[in-house]
This record gives structure tokens, sequence and C-alpha cells, in this order.
């Protein structure tokens, strides 16, 4: 069970030049409500889980990385301030990049071993720059349900790829946007109806099963409900380990052993 929560807050907003109230406001709940009671919640279930975090969300919410490392949970990269990868230039997405793991490393304590580039936007350049950084895993490709090694140029990086989908990914279903066509389409309900369809199909095939989340929108009432019920499911289930991302890339690098 691989849990991870994108604590990505106000860093959308401001990468996008929005720095008016409301819309900051929208990004503030997650450090504000989201964090507090989804930390709350992990420990209940003893449930380790990976927060990849903007350098620029870690930078604004004082003492928030720390929380997530004394609850002993892992912090990973998820870039600067949300950046758009696939439209920067490639010193910058390097710049940015090493900036950002210098920065979590300075606040959390420890270096990241891994990455999600934000919004999962992999460029042309990224897995240079995460074998340059020597980073584990990357979690931002789904080409598998379960763990895969990156391949470049036909040749084996060593690197591990716990793949993501927006089947599970909170965004998917529940962003609202007013000023565009984005409106929430399924109801809280009937998306833990479906993320219980992929536990039970992942434990049945004894494979991984991967969730992505912020904060600034699982965290809601009616939405942290769900998440609660998906984990007493999940819980009440024989053998099911609940994960870092860092620890389930080394279970997979040492060939399954633990």
């Amino acid at each position: 069970m691989a849990l991870s929560f994108d604590s990505d807050h106000e860093t959308p907003a401001l990468r996008d030049g929005e720095v008016l109230p409301g819309k900051l406001s929208q990004g503030e709940y997650g450090a504000r409500v989201g964090v507090p009671r989804i930390l709350r919640l992990l420990e209940r279930f003893a449930a380790p889980s990976t927060f990849f975090v903007p350098a620029v969300s870690a930078l604004l919410h004082d003492g928030e990385l720390k929380s997530y490392v004394d609850a002993g949970h892992e912090v990973a990269l998820h870039g600067w301030i949300h950046e758009r990868n696939a439209l920067l230039p490639p010193e910058a997405e390097r710049e940015l990049t090493l900036r950002a793991a210098d920065t979590l490393e300075r606040l959390s304590g420890a270096r990241p071993v891994g990455i999600r580039t934000p919004s999962w936007d992999f460029s042309a350049h990224s897995l240079r720059i995460i074998r340059e950084l020597g980073l584990a895993y990357d979690s931002s490709l789904m080409a598998d349900d379960d763990c895969y090694e990156i391949v470049a140029d036909g040749e084996p990086t060593g690197i591990v790829e716990l793949p993501v989908e927006w089947i599970r990914d909170d965004l998917a279903y529940f962003t609202m946007d007013r000023f565009t066509t984005l409106r929430p389409y399924t109801p809280p309900r009937g998306v833990l109806s479906i993320w219980r369809d992929e536990f039970d199909v992942a434990y049945a095939e004894g494979g991984v099963f991967q969730l992505t989340l912020h904060p600034h929108c699982i965290g809601h009432r009616s939405r942290i409900v769900i998440l609660t019920r998906l984990l007493e499911h999940i819980a009440s289930h024989d053998g099911v380990w609940f994960a870092t991302h860092a620890q389930i890339a080394e279970h997979a690098l040492t060939g399954g052993t633990r």
C-alpha cells in the first residue's frame, strides 16, 4: 500500500502568477486543515506515507516538513514551484530540481531519494536530471500497475518507477475551476468504490496499490471520510504492507525481500 500526498498548497497558483487571496486560500487550506487531518489519519492506521513537496511549499509553511519526518513519513521531490517541466529549457529544469533537492534536504534533515515531477510532466531531460541526482526512484510514469525499472536507450538505469495513474488521483475526480469547464463529476462515495476495486484486484494479484492525493483536495470533510473508509477496508486484509515509496523502491531493487 503506497500512499502519497502531493503537498502543492499555493504553488500552482503562484507558478501562474495568481496572487490574489481567493485562489491562494484554496491552496492554503491544504496546509492549514488538510495536512493535520491526514497526519492524524495516518497515525491511526500506522501507515508510513510519502509526501511529495514543491520546495516553495516547504519554504512557505515553516515546520511542515518536520511534522512529516517526525511522524515517520518520507519527504520527496516535487519540483521547485510546481513548474511545467516540458515548457522549460533543460538548464532551467535542472537548476530548479537541484535547488529543490537542496532546500528539502535543509528543511527535512535528509536528502530526498525519489521524485514525482510536477503534474507528472516528464520532459525529454527529466531522466538525465534524475540520474545526475542519484535518485533511487521516480513516481511520474504509467507503464505498469507495479514497479518497473526505467530503461534509457535500451539500457537499464537502476531507477525504479513506482507508477501513477489518473484513476488513482483525487484531483481527477474533485477538481473545480469556476472559470473553465472543470467540475467534479463523481461523488466521493463513487470514488471510494473505484479505489476499493483497484485495491481488491491489486491484493488478489499480490501487487502494489498506489494512491496520489492532495491535502487541499482529499483533506475536505466528505473526502477524508472516504479515505478513512478505504483505509479501514485495506487494513481488514491480512498481509498488507503500508510503506513509503522509498521503502517499496528498495524492496523492488533487492528482489522483493523484506
